[in-house]
């Protein structure tokens, strides 16, 4: 397995993310999620890795980039996207968690809202749910995620992703989704999920305006308020073309990635969620370097 350059901040040394099986998951420095989409259709990489073996072979390739966890996920949620039955998503997703779990030890996270999805998931090797609907989109989530003792990621998101970006709007987005998280805090904590296996996630690009996914990049230290680890991924998303054009879009919105990654480090993200991992990895270990020096 690929050793990584760790620079720990003595202050940061006991912050974990605890994992189930006694394993854990440090908040020394920036995690870096690599995203592996699983489908034929997510809005940038779709149809690259569809197949179970070219997308086991880039989940390798993302963990001896540098990645710390592997998210994994068989449905697009790009806007507009349509639901597909939980049967083809699990098609898509369980050899491969499988594969993966048996080449390597890295942390893997299923990305779903749906709690079958997430138990097969977790009985075939992964570690982490990750729910773009916040716990809300099934009721049977919250009580796996308590029972199996595994961290779970709460994302915001302004309806769904058919019509999330039909006319948003927010009188102020950081504002509210901090009181998002405030009360999907203590509906997870009420229903028996450990406080310190919850990650909070503002959602970029999910029922955001360009103004909105500005402002949370810029305003992430009012989310780190709550005391839980922080991810965001901003990675390829359409804010990046918004302000700066690039041909071939969204494969091409490198440089804009990696600006929005490094701005989420330095103003508190615990984890970074991106489909560019070497470069990103490269910018982060620069980052700290310079803030270790200073």
């Amino acid at each position: 397995m690929t050793q990584k350059q760790i620079i720990t901040k003595p202050e940061e040394i006991k912050r974990v993310i605890p994992l189930a099986g006694g394993r854990q998951l440090p908040l020394s420095r920036p995690l870096v999620m690599g995203i592996l989409n699983v489908t034929p259709d997510s809005f940038s990489d779709g149809g690259e890795f569809d197949r179970p073996e070219k997308a086991v072979e880039q989940a390798l390739r993302m963990e001896a980039e540098g990645a710390d966890i592997i998210d994994i996920g068989g449905e697009s949620t790009r806007p507009g996207a349509e639901p597909i039955e939980p049967e083809v998503e699990q098609e898509r997703i369980l050899p491969v968690i499988k594969s993966v779990r048996e080449q390597s030890s890295v942390c893997i996270s299923v990305d779903t809202y749906r709690s079958k999805t997430a138990e097969v998931a977790l009985d075939a090797g992964a570690n982490i749910v990750n729910d773009i609907s916040g716990l809300r989109f099934d009721p049977s989530m919250v009580e796996l995620v308590a029972e199996r003792k595994v961290p779970v990621v709460v994302m915001h998101m302004l309806g769904t992703p058919r019509n999330m970006q039909k006319e948003p709007g927010y009188q102020d987005c950081v504002k509210e989704i901090a009181g998002f998280f405030s009360e999907q805090i203590d509906f997870c904590v009420n229903n028996g999920v450990d406080k310190a296996k919850i990650i909070l996630d503002p959602g970029i690009g999910f029922g955001k305006r360009l103004s909105d996914n500005l402002s949370l990049l810029a305003h992430l230290s009012r989310f780190k308020k709550l005391g839980l680890p922080l991810l965001v991924g901003a990675s390829r998303k359409s804010f990046i073309g918004m302000l700066h054009q690039s041909e071939g879009a969204p494969g091409r919105r490198i440089g804009g990635s990696i600006a929005a990654a490094v701005t989420a480090a330095r103003h508190g993200a615990d984890i970074l969620r991106v489909h560019d991992v070497a470069p990103t990895v490269e910018a982060l270990k620069v980052l700290q370097g310079i803030e270790t020096a200073g």
